[in-house]
């Protein structure tokens, strides 16, 4: 008996609606653009936060990268108008933290020297990063071709390196890379791989993008701690023993207090804050916050435009009860009950706002995609983005549809009969 209430109701429904079908379609059309405006606005974000994150996540969530950086004030000038700045981590530095934390499993030096490399007549300028074999475990950057460096290379301060990508792409246009001695400074390296490093710029090194990777002994005994900037007729030197340093912790939950432990640390023995600690786990954290704000933003706004729709649907209900003011009033007076009368005007409303809602869905999964192939920007469209949007349009349905049914229901029997 009541499946064949609700099948009548639906029928009922579908017909007044396909009565007026230029104005049933658009009514339904606010809430197909609002619903696909919510599915593509949450797609677009959730596209944009996932790159984000996931250039995060690459860095490691078991890490804490250490960067040198140059205090403001830490300068003594000579009376021949140079001077030297002495600042940033130190290998002592490294020392203390394997041997004092003990959540530490291993720490990665890194050393950088502004330099350019030549094969041939070909030339780039770059960076050479002295650092040690396990680099790439720690750091999880991919080997594309040839090996990394060994324990052997830096023991005995081998002169080998490995390029990343673009230096390949720059020194080795036709031919392949491995084998061949690339000039660096004044000495040939053996070129014996090559990396993809493209995810250290996701740490905050996006000024450089050409590096060259030697054994750390052979970078500090090669090119020294100092080097020389000349700027309006007075040099400036700059020691610096290591220019940055990975700290893997050993289980990710001593992330945070390990990083505190080392600033301590760091701290004890700087006289000036020349050292800055990046958290990976922290920063992807932070993300994920930032990603909810994000959404929370962008489905508020594009839910507005359902909210008109509602309005929408309303106005065109509440229309429709006085164009069918003597239709109410014969089915009342054919024993109609009041709840009849609800039930027929929110099946309507809740068509209405259903429809639009599948329409809106389909727009809306259409919408990112176009977004990605002519922007080329990531869009990710997922299953609650749908789930939510649709809840929302036929809730939209009901609420603004009750107004409208309960007016229509509460319509006087003779005064709706005398209705013209």
């Amino acid at each position: 008996m009541i499946s064949f209430r609700l099948k009548r109701t639906v029928k009922l429904g579908l017909k007044s609606l396909w009565v007026h079908k230029l104005r049933s379609g658009l009514t339904a059309l606010g809430i197909v653009f609002g619903v696909a405006s919510v599915v593509a606005m949450l797609a677009i974000g959730e596209g944009a936060s996932h790159e984000a994150q996931e250039q995060i996540r690459k860095l490691g969530s078991q890490n804490i990268i250490i960067t040198s950086i140059k205090p403001p004030s830490d300068t003594t000038t000579s009376n021949s108008g140079s001077q030297m700045i002495e600042y940033g981590l130190t290998y002592e530095d490294i020392e203390r933290i394997e041997t004092t934390i003990p959540s530490v499993e291993v720490v990665v030096p890194v050393r950088e020297i502004h330099r350019d490399a030549r094969y041939l007549r070909r030339k780039t300028d770059g960076v050479v990063v002295g650092t040690v074999p396990w680099f790439l475990q720690v750091r999880k950057i991919p080997l594309l071709r040839g090996r990394f460096l060994t324990s052997v290379d830096m023991h005995e301060q081998k002169s080998l390196c490995v390029i990343n990508r673009l230096i390949e792409e720059l020194l080795f246009p036709y031919d392949g890379p491995i084998g061949k001695s690339v000039k660096i400074g004044s000495d040939y390296y053996k070129v014996v791989g090559v990396v993809d490093d493209s995810i250290l710029a996701a740490g905050g090194d996006t000024q450089v993008s050409r590096r060259m990777f030697i054994p750390i002994t052979t970078a500090r005994s090669r090119f020294g701690e100092i080097t020389m900037k000349a700027a309006s007729g007075a040099r400036e030197f700059e020691k610096v023993q290591l220019n940055q340093a990975t700290v893997k912790v050993k289980r990710e939950g001593q992330v945070i207090e390990t990083a505190e432990a080392i600033e301590t640390l760091l701290a004890r023995f700087h006289k000036k804050k020349d050292f800055e600690l990046v958290v990976p786990l922290e920063l992807l954290k932070q993300a994920r916050r930032t990603k909810q704000i994000f959404n929370a933003v962008l489905g508020s706004i594009a839910g507005i435009s359902l909210l008109v729709g509602g309005i929408g649907i309303m106005n065109i209900m509440l229309a429709s009860v006085t164009e069918r003011t003597r239709e109410i009033g014969i089915r009342r007076a054919l024993g109609a009950k009041r709840r009849d009368i609800i039930a027929q005007f929110l099946s309507e409303t809740v068509l209405l706002s259903g429809s639009g809602g599948l329409l809106g869905i389909i727009v809306g999964i259409v919408l990112p995609l176009a977004v990605s192939s002519f922007t080329k920007m990531k869009t990710i469209v997922t299953p609650w983005s749908l789930i939510l949007a649709f809840s929302i349009s036929a809730g939209v349905g009901i609420i603004f549809g009750l107004y409208p049914a309960q007016r229509a229901a509460d319509l006087d029997p003779i005064e709706a009969l005398r209705h013209e």
